[in-house]
């Protein structure tokens, strides 16, 4: 979208929040980048330039603006609406990978050589992946900072930097201001800014509107007992992460969703937050979404009436095929049950004073070692459930943020008893295909028989085809026509 001049100076003359974290402008004679909606006085047009992402500004040489922090922008939709390799790429350094494996190992992941990777992010984006990494590093600095009372020794190396040299140059860097002055303003700034120890709290950001019914209520009532929990007004679940393991609440505010995070290795820091933005779809673009929707005049009510609704997805890719699995054919109590079973026998313990959570949901290699015999459920599920954990577990089916949607429908779909629905409800919430359908979902159908629209898979297939490429958005809609309880922020 960079590249659209005209467009760009509309957003930043109108100062349209639409477009933060599609583009950033970058002030020629100031050499301060921000965000389309910065409150500032907009700078001249023949002062203007655009850039596609806040690395390609600060390897430009811009620095980011004090006023509307840039650098907090939500991320591009674009990342997530998209399966090709720059995409990919995109969603693997936000979750890390260039940190922990450097970019030899990001290549590897997505098949391509060092060289490809490079040259394709710098065309689209750029900046190269050290770049794009070390932007990332920049703004998990800046929460440590700000959000904690960390020696600053601590903050460097748990944001990913090699040494507290390369931490204060890139911190005066990019903010214009040491890392104690970061600090000192923001205590300046919010006194009274309560601080739980060993805890982070922090906010994020998302493109409005966003109706949070759905997607909390989803989480919350299917939420595994000693994994995951609602308690005062905030959805709270265990993470398995690279380095520790954590402990998120995340609570859903008119203007951003609240996040508190304890973590036993603050090096998962940006990862936790990048699964969490992940889990509640916050990088979404709604206006693109719902003005494709009301295109179709029996869907159009539903999306005037809760616009920006969400698809509720996961942490952990291999966690929720299991339970996609342990869901087939029953309600959703008696799939929590089936859970709560396998966690209590075979999930790792954790530490959470301040909630209920007890565990982390079992590895794919833990359930692989158990017996077949003590699964509560029909011979034939057992085998879908053993014969899953074991390619989970060995590496055969690897499910992620970098997967190739296609390529991981057909490897599922080859697995016995995984149908349509259970590779799509799969492609939808664990992968984050923004396309994926249901068609023959009981819930589906009977929302679409309510409305007017086809009722059969065959029929109602045609008629999405007028979603596309967001009709996972349109089950989301349909979904909600019911009154159960995931569509119900819980009491």
């Amino acid at each position: 979208m960079h590249t659209d001049t005209e467009r760009c100076v509309r957003a930043v003359q109108s100062k349209d929040a639409r477009f933060d974290g599609w583009f950033f402008t970058a002030v020629l004679t100031t050499r301060i980048y921000c965000r389309p909606s910065c409150p500032a006085v907009p700078p001249k047009v023949e002062n203007m330039t655009f850039l596609p992402s806040a690395a390609a500004c600060q390897q430009a040489g811009f620095r980011a603006c004090k006023r509307c922090r840039p650098d907090t922008s939500p991320g591009s939709p674009e990342w997530n609406a998209r399966a090709d390799a720059v995409a990919r790429a995109m969603r693997l350094i936000q979750d890390g990978v260039v940190d922990r494996e450097g970019v030899p190992g990001l290549a590897t992941r997505l098949g391509y050589s060092t060289r490809q990777v490079e040259r394709q992010l710098t065309a689209e984006l750029g900046a190269g992946p050290l770049a794009l990494a070390r932007a990332q590093r920049a703004q998990t600095a800046r929460l440590l900072i700000e959000t904690s009372e960390l020696p600053m020794g601590d903050v460097a190396f748990a944001a990913g930097f090699s040494s507290i040299r390369t931490f204060n140059d890139t911190v005066r860097e990019v903010f214009a201001l040491s890392p104690s002055e970061l600090r000192q303003r923001s205590g300046k700034a919010d006194p009274r800014r309560p601080r739980i120890p060993g805890t982070i709290s922090l906010r994020l950001p998302f493109r409005t509107p966003l109706t949070p019914d759905n997607l909390f209520g989803h989480l919350a009532a299917t939420a595994v007992p000693g994994v995951e929990e609602w308690r005062d007004g905030a959805y709270r679940r265990t993470l398995r992460l690279p380095y520790g393991t954590g402990v998120v609440a995340l609570t859903p505010q008119p203007d951003h969703i609240g996040c508190r995070l304890a973590l036993t290795d603050l090096r998962d820091l940006t990862i936790a937050i990048s699964r969490c933005r992940w889990m509640l779809d916050l990088d979404a673009d709604p206006e693109a979404v719902d003005e494709q929707l009301r295109s179709d005049p029996l869907l159009a009510p539903l999306v005037d009436k809760s616009p920006g609704r969400r698809v509720p997805r996961t942490v952990d890719a291999a966690e929720f095929a299991v339970r996609a699995v342990l869901g087939q054919q029953v309600s959703t109590a008696a799939a929590r049950t089936h859970a709560a079973r396998l966690v209590t026998a075979h999930g790792e313990p954790v530490e959470d004073p301040l909630g209920g959570l007890t565990r982390l949901f079992p590895s794919p290699q833990a359930l692989a070692a158990l017996d077949p015999e003590s699964l509560a459920m029909p011979r034939s599920r057992r085998t879908t459930f053993t014969t899953l954990v074991a390619a989970l577990a060995d590496g055969s089916l690897p499910l992620g943020i970098d997967s190739d949607w296609e390529a991981a429908r057909a490897q599922l779909s080859a697995l016995p008893g995984f149908g349509p629905s259970t590779t799509e409800i799969i492609a939808m919430r664990a992968l984050g295909d923004p396309d994926a359908f249901l068609p023959s979902d009981l819930g589906v159908r009977r929302a679409a028989r309510g409305l007017g629209l086809p009722s059969t898979p065959a029929a109602l297939t045609a008629r999405a085809a007028g979603w596309r490429p967001w009709r996972a958005y349109a089950v989301q809609y349909l979904w909600a026509t019911d009154d159960h309880a995931i569509n119900h922020l819980p009491a």
